[in-house]
């Protein structure tokens, strides 16, 4: 393993903001990462993991050491008839994962399809998308810990998992590095899961009556690809901010002035879309400079010309904010990281 200097770091994050790193790493099993991460210590640098890139907005260059985590395998266990426990390597793309699960015919994963980054950073926002979350098959995870940089375990409960959060965005932030995740999918009675209107409309379009987890799939990747920029072609990072939950006193307040403002409920709270909010204050498809709010969907940032910094993305971000405010009493929250 080579420790790069003044390494580029733009086509390793999606947004494709143009930073490096001071230092650079790139490990592929465990032995690097431990040389990686003593070399950080030794140095008293400041350590980032990455892995897709999919989920942070660089606003400057990073001045100590990026250690992309590169650990690939997947391995099964047969546990009986319907149940399976799938093991992947924290580097493991996500979507390709999916993928590979649906080609043994495992289910669980099918609506988290199309989803950007890698295995490893799923269970760090507990990652969700049309009625499905990390958390409904999660079963545990390694990690490796950084101060005795020894190999750890979380459960699904240890994981401390609620919306877009978990224990390692909270007290276990910068105290450990997941190396592989471990899901529990079924092998022949399926849970189908088609309650969220799209994906019934988009199985409409494709006549498909009595749904598989692979049809599920098909209509997942054809919605978002409908709605969401490939990365590829223009830099976003997917969704930009959290769905806003409120008490449903304001919910109600708020339904006497904006009478088709959506709501689900969410326990004691009221769960409002983003990017319905973010729309009604006049964002949706607006440019200011290098930066635009997607044309098809709200919630998403883009890199409109593809030479935006960091800061013209989170000073466009922090306005949507403000406006959102403003109007609605709400103030959103970012899901990507800054740094």
């Amino acid at each position: 393993m080579k420790i790069q200097e003044k390494y580029s770091l733009k086509n390793l994050n999606t947004f494709g903001v143009d930073v490096s790193a001071k230092y650079f790493a790139e490990v592929k099993d465990i032995n690097d990462l431990k040389y990686a991460i003593e070399f950080a210590k030794i140095n008293h640098f400041e350590m980032l993991f990455l892995g897709g890139g999919s989920n942070v907005l660089f606003t400057k260059d990073f001045g100590g050491l990026v250690i992309k985590l590169d650990l690939k395998g997947i391995t099964e266990e047969i546990i009986d008839e319907n149940t399976v426990l799938v093991t992947a390597q924290a580097g493991e793309n996500w979507h390709q994962f999916v993928q590979y699960c649906l080609n043994k015919n495992y289910g669980g994963l099918e609506n988290l399809s199309l989803i950007p980054g890698n295995v490893g950073t799923s269970p760090m926002q507990n990652i969700g998308a049309y009625g499905v979350e990390i958390k409904d098959r999660f079963v545990s995870c390694k990690v490796l810990n950084l101060e005795t940089l020894e190999i750890e375990n979380f459960t699904n409960e240890e994981c401390k998992f609620g919306y877009r959060e978990s224990v390692f965005k909270r007290e276990g932030k910068g105290k450990y590095v997941i190396l592989e995740v471990t899901f529990k999918l079924s092998r022949k009675n399926h849970q189908i899961k088609t309650e969220y209107g799209a994906i019934k409309t988009e199985l409409e379009k494709l006549g498909v009556e009595n749904p598989t987890i692979q049809d599920v799939s098909h209509a997942v990747i054809n919605i978002r690809q409908s709605k969401l920029p490939d990365p590829k072609v223009t830099g976003n990072a997917g969704s930009f901010f959290k769905n806003p939950s409120i008490p449903l006193v304001q919910f109600n307040d708020l339904t006497q002035k904006f009478e088709h403002i959506p709501g689900y409920p969410n326990g004691d709270l009221v769960k409002i879309p983003a990017g319905w909010l973010i729309e009604q204050c006049g964002w949706k498809g607006k440019q200011i400079g290098n930066v635009a709010s997607h044309k098809l969907q709200a919630l998403v940032i883009v890199n409109a010309t593809g030479e935006a910094s960091g800061e013209e993305i989170f000073d466009f971000s922090t306005l949507i904010i403000d406006s959102v405010k403003e109007k609605f009493g709400i103030e959103l929250e970012r899901e990507v990281n800054i740094l």
